[in-house]
């Protein structure tokens, strides 16, 4: 058996080690690394669970990566077409990692009713667009379906709904200018709202309705193959600077390729900010971890000074002795990290089940509950990270041993 493993565990099953001196202080060095640990889950999980929260939100909306024509048209309204007949349509089997094209178009216009009007940004959309990701924002009414027969019905935003006093049901008038001859009258339509959808991303639901793209074709005059950009969706985000690049080289040299990191590179650059404060987070907490276990360790030293003494005469070497302090520390961090992951898991599956905390201005932070989330890698580094660094801070205290000598040692009280 490993004598300094044998030891330490004498020290911490035997009896007088919770009747000691140095149990108050070895349980208030346990329920820091609990507390800190359980700090530290919850910032990541949140700023982790922010961060993605956002993304999907806005790729939800606008794909991962738009594909359109080469143009000086700086506004998010289509202005020239572009064929469907490419390569990359309906299936992108040049690049891996894409999980769906779609075709889509859009047209600013006014919605117009009996008491007020509203600017809003018609997407058209058709049978091939993928709408998992809006349906898990809808709050009344169905999707529209756009499988069959040109049809009116539309889906809004909550937020324009209110301010226009419709709901599910209703019908409206919605202007949209000619790009051909602006001194003719507007383009008319009405609409049939048949769902509502609140996403919290004020930005979005400010303007987006989604109608038929066949209407958008329509009053632009393209023909059916012709579409305002394509939408890439990708199997995993953080390819997404890797495969903008990589459908931009294997597309028309006509073709423009832009991802939402470039589009929205305010918002992005915003939620980057995330993982350097989770960064500072964890390093605070991990130090001041570790500053509780050297003062617990220097209290246990002390304590048993008369030990280590009795030990050197026998002939046991410094680093030996050390050893035995040192898995004593990492028994009391194992401890620490155990109530400290119960808990921090705990939480976190309670927020992620029943959303329990919300943001007290959720407009600020485009979502109304603190979305929370984490992977076993996550954890599993995390808790080597904390014991590993927290044991490697403790090396410096233990070598305070090599300065005791027997005699004095033996003789102290």
């Amino acid at each position: 058996m490993n004598l300094e493993y044998f030891i330490a565990k004498r020290l911490i099953t035997g009896k007088e080690h919770k009747i000691s001196i140095s149990a108050p202080i070895i349980k208030i060095a346990i329920a820091a690394i609990a507390i800190g640990v359980v700090m530290m889950l919850i910032a990541i999980a949140t700023g982790v669970g922010l961060k993605y929260k956002i993304r999907e939100k806005v790729a939800a909306f606008n794909g991962h990566i738009q594909i359109s024509n080469y143009d000086n048209n700086r506004s998010e309204v289509s202005v020239s077409p572009v064929s469907k007949q490419q390569d990359f349509y309906p299936r992108f089997t040049n690049v891996d990692g894409i999980a769906h094209v779609q075709a889509v178009a859009t047209k600013g216009g006014i919605i117009r009713t009996e008491d007020t009007f509203e600017g809003i940004l018609a997407k058209g959309v058709g049978a091939d667009y993928y709408w998992t990701p809006i349906h898990d924002f809808m709050v009344a009414g169905t999707l529209p379906d756009y499988t069959g027969e040109l049809n009116s019905d539309v889906l809004i935003s909550k937020i324009t709904a209110n301010r226009l006093k419709l709901g599910v049901g209703d019908s409206f008038f919605t202007f949209f200018l000619r790009d051909d001859d602006t001194n003719k009258m507007p383009n008319q339509r009405k609409f049939n709202i048949v769902g509502i959808y609140d996403s919290g991303f004020e930005e979005i639901d400010d303007k987006y309705i989604f109608i038929d793209i066949r209407h958008i074709q329509q009053m632009n005059k393209w023909a059916d193959d012709e579409v305002g950009n394509f939408e890439v969706l990708l199997d995993n985000f953080d390819d997404i600077d890797a495969k903008r690049d990589d459908i931009f080289g294997r597309t028309f040299s006509t073709l423009d390729t832009k991802s939402i990191r470039d589009k929205y590179y305010k918002i992005f650059e915003w939620i980057g900010l995330f993982d350097f404060n989770i960064v500072m987070i964890v390093s605070i907490l991990i130090i001041v971890c570790g500053i509780n276990m050297i003062t617990a360790l220097l209290v246990l030293i002390l304590e048993r000074t008369p030990m280590i003494g009795i030990l050197k005469a026998l002939g046991t070497t410094n680093w030996s002795i050390r050893k035995v302090f040192l898995y004593n520390a990492a028994y009391l961090i194992a401890i620490g990290l155990f109530w400290g992951n119960l808990i921090g898991l705990g939480f976190i599956w309670v927020q992620d089940r029943y959303r329990v905390f919300k943001f007290p201005n959720p407009e600020e932070y485009y979502i109304e509950y603190i979305p929370v989330h984490i992977n076993l890698i996550t954890v599993l580094l995390l808790n080597i990270g904390v014991l590993f660094l927290c044991l490697l801070m403790l090396l410096i205290p233990s070598y305070i041993i090599t300065k005791i000598t027997p005699v004095k040692a033996i003789r102290f009280e």
